[in-house]
């Protein structure tokens, strides 16, 4: 069987009018090859499809048969040149996208909100993952793009783009019990305190900014626990475990028996960025890509 498209569109014309005089016309051509061409659709299925007469023709059970699958078929068709061009464009596919849990209480929340709304056929997968563990996803090729913590690796310098998304600063997190200090405080008022902290393997640029704050405070902090997830050391601050120090977003986790304070004597700034395979010409990746871009998210 070799069938054609043009044969279920002249198919179609007749059904529509039921007279091959006017879908002939309908079809801007004339009636003896429209003829021919559904006598040639019905040896190709083996099947008569209409039963003529000198006044009238009739769709035979055969042709009542191909009549919705033909609609289907000449419809897909149709519509196929959209979808190749709103799959070119971005405006539909997949997006694998990993994220530090930072990454959760900040940027990751209102860029998902907006790319969903601007582009709703697109299915987006997430991951949390530290940035270490991102790293290596984006080097097999596992994820499409990681909001991490900088810097990347010296040996995917030449694999990986890294732009820039959000810089903030840190504040302190504290167990209610401490927060007589709420309105003027400072990193010596809890130098007896345990600081819990990620573990260096995971953000070495984050837990080394965050001795150094201690360190230009002159104090050396105690090491009282190490998380990976911001969640679980909220948690521990609330269960009074110690003390930490967060990027300003994480005071939007609201957890019962913590307060948040900002510290003028912190200067330095905890930066999230995006990174991606530099040979991954995904258009989705692209037009995620495209509106991180348009954003502004220092604060």
């Amino acid at each position: 069987m070799n069938l054609e498209l043009r044969q279920l569109r002249y198919f179609l014309a007749v059904a529509d009018e039921m007279h091959f005089g006017r879908a002939a016309a309908k079809l801007h051509m004339t009636q003896p090859p429209l003829s021919q061409a559904i006598q040639a659709l019905e040896a190709s299925l083996g099947a008569t499809l209409f039963t003529r007469s000198t006044r009238s023709i009739v769709m035979t059970a055969a042709g009542l048969a191909l009549l919705p699958e033909a609609r289907r078929i000449v419809l897909q068709t149709q519509n196929l040149a959209q979808l190749v061009q709103r799959a070119a464009n971005g405006a539909s596919g997949h997006l694998s996208l990993a994220f530090v849990s930072i990454a959760d209480y900040s940027v990751l929340p209102p860029y998902l909100r907006e790319f969903r709304h601007t582009h709703p056929a697109v299915a987006i997968e997430l991951r949390e993952a530290t940035s270490d563990v991102q790293f290596s996803a984006l080097e097999r090729g596992e994820i499409d793009a990681g909001l991490m913590i900088p810097p990347v690796p010296d040996y995917l310098t030449s694999t990986l783009n890294y732009q820039k998304v959000l810089s903030e600063p840190l504040i302190l997190a504290i167990p209610d019990s401490l927060s007589q200090h709420k309105k003027s405080a400072s990193l010596q008022d809890f130098k007896q305190h345990p600081l819990i902290i990620f573990p260096r393997k995971i953000a070495p640029a984050l837990h080394d900014m965050i001795l150094s704050c201690f360190r230009e405070a002159s104090l050396t902090p105690e090491i009282g626990q190490e998380a990976i997830q911001m969640q679980t050391i909220i948690g521990l601050v609330s269960a009074g475990m110690g003390i930490a120090l967060v990027p300003q977003s994480v005071s939007n986790l609201k957890r019962a028996g913590v307060t948040y304070l900002n510290l003028p004597e912190l200067s330095v700034a905890v930066e999230i960025g995006v990174a991606w395979r530099k040979d991954n010409a995904s258009p989705v990746l692209r037009a995620f890509l495209d509106l991180l871009r348009t954003k502004d998210t220092t604060c």
